[in-house]
């Protein structure tokens, strides 16, 4: 008596179509394709969804899966039956909802993600300033509005695949501390459940340089400073993006499919601010509160996109700084003049930046270009 030969299993690069379509990660696609583990019925319904859009039936199993194969070009395309005709499947863009569209970095976010062929939402009190994007004024500490925004917005948009979260009061100083640390936090905790209501999976969300110990009253353990120093928040702003980043761990733990990166960047800075660097060297004691790091708004934009990109799981943070330094003098010179005593790790030779993003170059494949060095 024959028996029927076992179904192929899935090929994990199936798997990971499945996932890039419907915005979860494999482990949820193969928990939903097996009937096993626990998976929220958003989930469920976006694999289901993506299923059917690359060729089977609503319920179809992981096994069955198995029977896919790449065409010439390594598009994903549906087995067909003998004598059947395969049908590609067309590319889907990318919805990627933006808040704090509008300010510096945002306006490069934007820019860089309608670049790479995203279509993009954003949400900010402040009109981004171009017209090939979508975009609603909301008041994200309003936690209503944050839930309307990122569930769709009629005539506009529907759920977002990815949300980039950069609205906040940018730095401390700007309203008094207690307004700025309610504003920042509230934000941030009401887009972090807005995208949990609304089944979004994949977020990339700006932290700050400050949780590092800035301005550096009491001197930091090491330099140049890296994701191991800190936090050591100071200022009520610097202690909002701490207690952010405590807030991304624990919505990660509540979610196991949720992919939350926090980029800790730098003093962002545009081409037309440059022209004032090379004064800095007049006094460099001016800029030592940052360690006289910056990140140029273009290479901060692509750190977002690389984040969105590598889609790690759980909570991650990762300093983002560009590779070089605002001033004329050595690095050296800078870390032994001001800051007398702090151990130097590894080679500091030339302008190399005293605030380090090895981790984010080595994890997210993330590589500054620009330096301000190029453009005066």
């Amino acid at each position: 008596m024959s028996t029927a030969a076992p179904a192929e299993p899935p090929r994990p690069a199936v798997i990971g179509d499945v996932a890039l379509l419907a915005g979860v990660s494999r482990q949820t696609v193969s928990r939903v394709l097996n009937g096993s583990g626990s998976v929220s019925a958003e989930a469920r319904r976006r694999v289901q969804d993506a299923v059917v859009r690359l060729g089977y039936e609503p319920d179809a199993s992981a096994r069955a899966l198995g029977a896919r194969r790449r065409s010439s070009a390594g598009r994903v395309v549906p087995a067909a039956p003998t004598g059947g005709v395969v049908e590609r499947v067309a590319p889907v863009a990318r919805h990627v909802l933006v808040t704090g569209g509008s300010g510096k970095l945002g306006r490069a976010v934007v820019a860089q993600l309608v670049e790479d062929g995203d279509r993009v939402s954003v949400v900010d009190l402040a009109h981004p300033g171009r017209d090939d994007v979508a975009w609603t004024r909301a008041d994200l500490t309003d936690y209503g509005q944050a839930v309307g925004v990122l569930t769709g917005v009629d005539d506009r948009w529907g759920r977002p695949d990815a949300v980039v979260h950069l609205a906040a009061l940018p730095a401390p100083g700007l309203r008094p501390d207690a307004t700025t640390f309610a504003a920042n936090v509230t934000t941030t905790y009401n887009v972090f459940s807005a995208c949990r209501v609304a089944g979004v999976d994949t977020v990339v969300w700006a932290s700050s340089e400050t949780v590092l110990g800035l301005p550096f009253d009491v001197p930091p353990p090491y330099l140049p400073l890296d994701e191991g120093c800190g936090p050591a928040p100071t200022t009520s702003y610097s202690l909002s993006k701490t207690l952010e980043e405590e807030m991304a761990r624990q919505f990660a733990r509540w979610r196991p499919e949720l992919s939350i990166t926090g980029l800790r960047f730098s003093n962002v800075m545009e081409p037309a601010d440059y022209a004032a660097f090379p004064g800095f060297d007049a006094d460099p004691a001016g800029r030592r509160w940052n360690a006289w790091a910056y990140v140029d708004a273009r290479d901060g934009a692509r750190a977002v996109t690389a984040a969105l990109a590598a889609r790690l799981p759980g909570a991650e943070l990762f300093v983002v700084a560009n590779d070089d330094t605002v001033m004329g003098r050595p690095s050296a010179e800078l870390a032994a003049g001001w800051f007398p005593g702090v151990p130097v790790r590894g080679q500091v030779s030339g302008h190399r930046a005293l605030m380090s993003s090895a981790r984010a170059q080595r994890l997210l494949g993330w590589v500054p270009r620009h330096s301000w060095r190029d453009e005066v």
